[in-house]
């Protein structure tokens, strides 16, 4: 298929769709994305550059017009946070969409999907994600069903699982399914198919298994995990911890949730590993990854603040239209996030967070910022001596008092990172953005990547103290943008 004229991706906000907007945007593609909320869409950089069509994928008028006058399709739809009855809404949905994709001319769906050996004992979740294939091949559409394990990078709901207990756990009782083979696949290389295969006519209709470089377990990815972090972890098999005790547990030690964690666990007693050389055959110039070179690209992002999406993201709660906080925990991330509205312009309110620092102080609770840049200069770190550069104007890379500005995007957004010492790293940001009804909402939020049990007991002993800061730092930006400096 040569480039086509529009492409449509579902599950545009989800983990794998929000990062491959993007890549098919650079390509030169026009994409129209289809979402459950606007809204959701309308916070992602890519968002003036598609096409939103707000709807439900299970509603026919909804697809219809998502599908008029589309060449091809992503299918990146999964129900599994849905409940016990996610498998048959899985099939159903790709029914519906199979069909709704033949009626209105689609030439190609592209699917990612499971791996798994189709003849084996597959768990439910596993032999969805395959049923789910064989559902949209139903409507005559010639679908090429891309076909993954774990999917290496910051977000993944299936590595996440596995960071997370290796960060928070130095030691682990695991069950036996940490011995199952595993062929894991950075994240980057699925977006490689994903796009080539829009252009490569010979996998039409074709089912292509795709893995990393190397086969391990998932005992192998804990331990390989641990190593890039410079972590000593031990785990102990036992033969008694059932896939429903695995969940629960995972449920209490992880962000995750055990209706999303037990379908994931139940499935890790299967073997998931590449058993043709197709995707070598059709693909010949994607050469994926080593499982340590995926974690290393991993660990940049985080360190770099490049957090693009993440598993958490098509189902967390809109922004609030008033005051609101959260904190949430996903790419092994600590989030706390502050939202306001300001009954200012934009452009005030970006004056007003660039102004931050140096002989301004930080608006609320000076004292307890200069205490803490005493404490870093105890601990040999940079203190809040260094200031600011300018009073006013900001640039990428000035130092601000112990923070560095990390990016910048004029009268948008400001996001400092850390140089104080810490169990971890951190970063605080600020966004702004007009809405409709001619207010400002103001984003603010500090981001938290703990190395290791320390961090994580850092983060939380001192939550009580931060929530009380970061509270009055919003409530003062917005209070001087509204009645001035």
């Amino acid at each position: 298929m040569n480039r086509p004229a529009t492409v449509l991706v579902t599950g545009a906000t989800g983990y794998i769709g929000g990062r491959l907007v993007p890549r098919l945007l650079t390509e030169g593609h026009r994409v129209r994305v289809l979402a459950r909320s606007a809204a959701r869409v309308r916070s992602r950089s890519w968002a003036e550059h598609v096409e939103v069509v707000e709807g439900d994928a299970l509603d026919r008028e909804t697809l219809s017009r998502a599908l008029a006058g589309v060449d091809c399709a992503y299918y990146l739809i999964h129900s599994m946070g849905s409940g016990a009855g996610f498998h048959a809404l899985d099939v159903d949905a790709a029914r519906l969409f199979g069909r709704a994709a033949s009626d209105a001319g689609v030439r190609r769906i592209v699917y990612l999907g499971g791996l798994g050996d189709p003849t084996a004992d597959l768990s439910q979740h596993l032999r969805s994600r395959q049923e789910t294939g064989r559902a949209l091949r139903e409507g005559g559409v010639p679908v090429t069903e891309f076909r993954a394990a774990v999917i290496v990078g910051s977000g993944s709901i299936s590595f996440e699982m596995i960071r997370y207990l290796v960060e928070r756990l130095p030691v682990m009782v695991c069950p036996r399914w940490v011995y199952s083979r595993v062929q894991p696949i950075a994240v980057n290389d699925v977006l490689d198919y994903l796009v080539a295969g829009l252009s490569n006519a010979a996998c039409a209709g074709k089912v292509i298994e795709i893995g990393g470089r190397e086969v391990t377990t998932y005992r192998g990815m804990m331990l390989g995990y641990a190593l890039a972090r410079g972590l000593r972890r031990w785990l102990v098999p036992v033969p008694v911890l059932t896939p429903r005790l695995s969940s629960y547990w995972v449920h209490w030690i992880t962000p995750i949730p055990s209706g999303v964690s037990g379908p994931l666990i139940e499935g890790l007693r299967n073997e998931v590993v590449v058993t043709d050389g197709l995707a070598r055959e059709l693909f010949p110039g994607i050469e994926p990854r080593t499982y340590a070179e995926a974690i290393a690209e991993v660990i940049g992002d985080l360190e770099h603040g490049r957090i693009e999406t993440a598993w958490s993201d098509a189902h967390g709660a809109p922004v609030a239209p008033d005051s609101f906080s959260r904190v949430e925990a996903h790419e092994g991330m600590i989030f706390e996030r502050r939202t306001r509205t300001v009954d200012a312009p934009a452009g005030e309110v970006y004056r007003v967070f660039t102004g931050i620092g140096g002989e301004r102080g930080w608006f609320h609770a000076d004292w307890m910022w200069r205490l803490r840049g005493m404490v870093d200069r105890l601990l040999g770190g940079v203190g809040l001596r260094r200031g600011r550069r300018h009073p006013d104007d900001l640039r990428v890379g000035d130092a601000l008092d112990f923070w560095r500005v990390e990016a910048l995007e004029p009268g948008r957004l400001v996001r400092l990172r850390a140089e104080m010492k810490l169990p971890g790293r951190a970063w605080l940001q600020f966004r702004v953005w007009e809405t409709d009804d001619g207010t400002t909402q103001l984003e603010q939020t500090a981001a938290f990547l703990p190395k290791g049990l320390g961090g994580l007991l850092y983060w939380y002993g001192l939550y009580p103290l931060h929530a009380r800061i970061f509270d009055g730092m919003a409530r003062e930006i917005a209070r001087r943008a509204e009645g001035g400096r």
